[in-house]
């Protein structure tokens, strides 16, 4: 951990992020503090697992707090084990708290929080407090395109968020493009928040991805973060071995760190004999991964979707959809409105059905989407602008 100093004429923000499941809160963020940095001194800090090889921006600061995740039950546990549950949301709250006292941030930005994260909110609430206190400070919540839209309790709370934006916030910055989703399409409380909303467009990475000769046979496979990915990878390793290889396409599979061990050494192990077909479990740049394939078949998380747009790859998205969760749904079913990708639903999931996709997309001409992806400097801009005139950088 690099302890980053404030230069002179420089804010100090503080970035809290949380990811359980995926890499793509963590993706967004880091890409988000990037551009922060360049005007601004940043403290990240993450209360997720960071796989090794993740780059972190210059002018970032990265701390990690006890790592809390979910099981393969879907359960919150704690991902270290020298500390209990209890243990890691006792020292994450204190380790959180001690350093916004050691760093004293101008602004304070917290992903998803209260749109998510219900089961974090007692340490969010308590860094909103802390900031609260003291001198003047700006407070935004940045959150994706789509929320989750099927809580059983939606209403109510869709009602307590609104009441916290209006207790602790000043502003709330979508990281989406009003023309594909606007926030209020999956949050709906009964009065509206009095913050001001603003749309920064998608976060893609700072490097536009290279035009890249496509490798004609190659089927790039990938399931972001890995730990909700095991069957389609599983289906896609089948659908190579018995379909797609002995009609000479070649598949590569990217588990992602999160894939746990033993399901990645038993994808290792089905490999083995099978020509044409590679398993790895991390690629720094999945978008220049997909920018030279035929086709790619993930999931439809937020950074896959980017990904996809940016690298103009045919593909075939099967949302994970399970526990309520809607919002790989809703942005797959936008994407394929758009001409964008081939939407297999997970319950149609199979060798044959993937394959037979497989083939459809490379076949068929994808349709070019213009979204906004500058919302990495855009969210800085956005944040510059919100600091009063009275609160002076530091000299």
């Amino acid at each position: 951990m690099t302890d980053i100093s404030a230069a002179p004429g420089r804010w100090r923000v503080l970035h809290y992020s949380h990811h359980s499941t995926g890499l793509g809160h963590l993706v967004r963020s880091l890409a988000i503090a990037g551009a922060v940095a360049e005007r601004s001194d940043v403290l990240f800090c993450s209360g997720g697992r960071v796989p090794a090889g993740l780059a972190i921006p210059p002018g970032v600061e990265l701390v990690t707090l006890p790592p809390v995740g979910t099981d393969e039950h879907g359960e919150l546990c704690s991902l270290d084990p020298e500390y209990s549950l209890n243990q890691a949301w006792d020292g994450r709250r204190q380790q959180l708290l001690e350093h916004f006292d050691r760093f004293d941030p101008d602004a304070v930005v917290v992903e998803l929080f209260p749109f998510g994260r219900r089961k974090f909110a007692a340490e969010f609430i308590a860094l909103l407090e802390r900031a609260r206190q003291g001198r003047r400070r700006v407070v935004v919540s940045s959150v994706r395109d789509l929320l989750v839209d099927a809580h059983p309790d939606k209403q109510q709370h869709d009602d307590g968020a609104a009441e916290r934006l209006d207790t602790y916030f000043d502003a709330v910055i979508v990281h989406g493009d009003p023309r594909f989703a606007r926030l209020e399409e999956t949050f709906r409380p009964s009065r509206s928040p009095t913050v001001p909303v603003f749309y920064s467009g998608f976060v893609a990475p700072p490097s536009p991805v290279a035009p890249l000769d496509r490798r004609a046979a190659q089927i790039l496979v990938s399931a972001g973060g890995g730990l909700i990915g095991g069957r389609l990878l599983a289906v896609a390793v089948e659908a190579h071995r018995s379909i797609l290889g002995p009609m000479g396409a070649t598949t590569r599979v990217v588990s992602g760190p999160f894939l746990p061990p033993d399901y990645y050494a038993g994808l290792v192990e089905r490999s083995r004999s099978v020509e044409g077909l590679t398993i790895e479990r991390f690629v720094p740049d999945l978008a220049s991964a997909m920018a030279e394939s035929a086709v790619s078949v993930s999931q439809c998380g937020y950074n896959t979707s980017i990904d996809l747009l940016r690298s103009g790859v045919p593909a075939v998205v099967v949302p994970y959809d399970e526990d309520r969760e809607t919002e790989q749904w809703a942005r797959a079913c936008r994407l394929e409105s758009l001409g964008a990708v081939r939407l297999l639903p997970a319950a149609r999931l199979s060798p044959e059905t993937l394959a037979a996709s497989v083939l459809d997309a490379v076949a068929s001409t994808t349709r070019a989407v213009r979204l906004d992806l500058g919302g990495a400097a855009t969210t800085a801009a956005l944040l510059a602008s919100l600091m009063p005139a009275s609160m002076t950088a530091v000299a």
